[in-house]
């Protein structure tokens, strides 16, 4: 048994059950109906071809049902593409008139196919070019449908449908290639024939896979949103003329072979690569591109533009990348209005002054121009996008609002086209030099003036907003610098109380030795911070952390306010004589000391100042209390940890950088205060374990000399 009878009968079985499918359920469903007239019609003609290749006989019916079936699916989609234009009379008319064209085509063909038909094999009578050309045509027809009707369906509806015109469009584009080899050799081969009815087959589960994915069919106006843009009339337009560049390549292979002799094969090859090489060139030449362009917009529009497309281009051209490269996005989307291969990019120097910085496929310049002269005055006061050539042709059409004197080096810029004002408001920001289009068709007028206006405004804005952002970036590098400063001036003013204490005290107890012991020790003590501060400003300090005794440390911290005389003295009580902290212990005490010394400050020499440090699980909590003149929940809020905010009239860095510190350990500062009745600073720092600690290796030495 030969493939074809069981090849078109898998067909004939699997569209006749879809068929069936299709008239159950729903009937006032018109894409559902003619589906299902699409899919009867398509078994139906499997059907007499699985016949004739069993029985023989029913040629003439056969062609005809080939082409009723085309006719069948030609319908469906036409229906497809109607439901979207159903409520404008206008557009439906045309639908009809289309849907009347194609029939008479296809009867013609039918007509023609039945003269044709004489007797003989099939694959010899149905070898006609024009009927063969027909048969094509209906192909690249399909195919164009197809491709129309996905690129144009709903995001929300593709998932399903896109199985749908999978299917239908591989049945075209299968057919197109069965005719396209027979149109080229004269006959149909017998493997491709053959296969043909398996490939039909096949796409009929895509198809029952979109209907399932679809709820039961429930079509509707909403499910494919269909519009006429400029981009469909462009891929449309390219590939009607890349199929009819097909055919005409199929003939001419034809009549090459045929002619060449023995060169015929040879000859055949060779134009074949010749005319497929030189149409991949036309399809991606800009020029050809850009002319197509122009063709459609003066045939087909009323506007020149697709807004729309044209303003989410500009937007996606002027953010996408870095802000290294904004200069260059912006001529490039100045450049993609009008096709235009380059440009060069003026903006406003910080002397006023407007130099050339950037270009894009243009000569690079070193001029800057000034602000009087006539040229910018005229940019800056008409805001026109200036058209060189029109300047030169029709000069008045300028000179009549104000004068207009083009540079020199711009009259000398070769291929110099367009000048665009870059507007920030109402200031001339700079502008933007375009060179000419490609294809030199691309004429001027009204409506590219506006949009390259408006997106001229547009890369204004993102240019201020990029020099914005770079002046912000250098006043916090200030910001950062001054707050540094600020942390130093803080901390050599604490230095500086405790010499000047010394100094002041030095007359009187200058033969104290015990006062001397503690003159060597502040310096000391003084010389060590100053190191460390140094060292912090070059940023070679090491914040390697050592461990120490909490309670030593507060201990020592409390003995110096107590040598100054501060009143009240403040009181320790430690849960543990041993409570280990991981720091910087130069900082460290600092940062408790300032905590102290505001209690004291705050507090009257009759209240009292409690210093508590406990372990709490995991937890090391200081608690410093006061019974001073407290602060209220706003100044908590919103002030006190806020750089150079303080109730003394000072600096007030002092508690922002204790909370600095303190959140650099991985730990919390919590307040507590009423006015009048105190203040509770709360630290909350991680205790000691094996895991967090990293010692200073001189503080390891210590430890171990200790242990020893």
């Amino acid at each position: 048994m030969s493939i074809e009878p069981v090849s078109f009968g898998v067909a004939t079985v699997l569209f006749l059950i879809l068929g069936l499918v299709m008239l159950t359920g729903q009937r006032n469903n018109l894409p559902k109906k003619m589906l299902a007239l699409a899919c009867l019609s398509s078994s139906l003609w499997a059907g007499m071809v699985t016949w004739q290749a069993i029985y023989g006989g029913f040629l003439s019916a056969t062609l005809l049902l080939e082409l009723f079936r085309s006719l069948a699916w030609f319908a469906f989609l036409l229906v497809m593409l109607r439901t979207a234009y159903k409520t404008t009379p206008t557009i439906s008319r045309h639908f009809r008139l289309a849907f009347t064209g194609i029939t008479i085509f296809v009867i013609g063909l039918m007509v023609l196919a039945d003269y044709r038909i004489s007797g003989g094999s099939i694959f010899e009578n149905i070898a006609g070019n024009d009927v063969l050309v027909g048969h094509l045509m209906i192909s690249l027809g399909g195919l164009v449908m197809v491709e129309q009707l996905y690129r144009n369906t709903s995001e929300e509806h593709r998932w399903a449908l896109k199985y749908l015109w999978m299917a239908i469009g591989g049945m075209f584009a299968y057919d197109f290639y069965l005719y396209s080899d027979a149109l080229m050799y004269q006959r149909i081969d017998n493997e491709l024939w053959n296969a043909r009815g398996f490939i039909h087959g096949m796409v009929v589960p895509l198809i029952g896979v979109a209907i399932k994915r679809e709820m039961q069919w429930k079509l509707h106006a909403d499910s494919i949103d269909i519009f006429i843009s400029r981009r469909m009339i462009f891929h449309t337009t390219t590939l009607l003329a890349a199929g009819v560049y097909l055919i005409i390549i199929g003939f001419g292979g034809y009549y090459v072979r045929d002619q060449g002799g023995s060169w015929g094969s040879v000859a055949q090859a060779i134009f074949i690569f010749g005319a497929c090489l030189i149409g991949a060139i036309l399809l991606f030449s800009g020029k050809v591109r850009s002319r197509m362009k122009v063709m459609i917009d003066k045939h087909f529009f009323h506007y020149k533009y697709d807004y729309r497309e044209e303003w989410l281009r500009i937007i996606r051209t002027l953010s996408s990348g870095d802000g290294r490269r904004l200069n260059e996005r912006v001529i490039k989307a100045m450049a993609q209005i009008i096709d235009s291969p380059g440009g060069i990019l003026w903006l406003r120097n910080a002397d006023g002054e407007y130099e050339s910085i950037e270009q894009w496929n243009m000569e690079k310049l070193c001029l800057t121009e000034s602000p009087n002269h006539n040229f910018i005055q005229f940019l800056q006061e008409q805001q026109f996008v200036i058209s060189l050539d029109e300047y030169k042709n029709e000069p008045e059409v300028y000179t009549r609002l104000a004068d207009l004197d083009i540079p020199g080096w711009l009259e000398n810029m070769h291929d110099a086209w367009l000048i665009v004002p870059l507007m920030l408001n109402e200031a001339l920001l700079g502008f933007v030099v375009l060179r000419h289009s490609p294809s030199h068709l691309h004429y001027f007028n009204w409506e590219d003036s506006d949009l390259l206006k408006t997106a001229g405004r547009q890369a204004a804005n993102h240019l201020a907003q990029q020099e914005a952002a770079r002046a912000l970036a250098d006043a916090r590098r200030f910001e950062e610098f001054s707050r540094m400063s600020a942390f130093v001036v803080h901390d050599i003013k604490n230095m500086v109380g405790q010499l000047s204490l010394i100094v002041s005290n030095a007359a009187k107890h200058k033969n104290n030795p015990l006062f001397m012991e503690d003159v060597i020790s502040t310096a000391e003590n003084t010389v060590n911070k100053m190191n460390n501060l140094l060292s912090r400003l070059r940023g070679t300090s090491n914040d390697a952390h050592a461990v120490f005794n909490l309670c030593e440390l507060l201990e020592e911290v409390i003995s110096e306010r107590i040598k100054t005389g501060a009143r009240p003295v403040p009181v320790l009580s430690c849960q543990s004589e041993v409570i280990k902290l991981a720091a910087d212990k130069d900082r460290m005490t600092a940062n408790i000391g300032h905590i102290i010394q505001n209690a004291i400050d705050a507090t009257n020499e009759d209240g009292r100042i409690m210093v508590r440090i406990r372990k709490q699980d995991a937890k090391v909590v200081i608690q410093v209390e006061d019974t001073g003149i407290g602060m209220d929940d706003d100044f908590i809020k919103y002030r006190l940890f806020q750089p150079f905010e303080s109730t003394k009239g000072t600096m007030g860095i002092g508690v922002f950088q204790v909370r600095e510190y303190v959140q650099k350990l991985g730990g919390e500062v919590q307040v507590n205060s009423e006015p009048g009745k105190g203040t509770t600073f709360t630290i909350i720092l991680p205790a000691v374990t094996r895991g967090n600690v990293i010692q200073h290796p001189q503080m390891m030495k210590k430890n171990e000399n200790k242990s020893a």
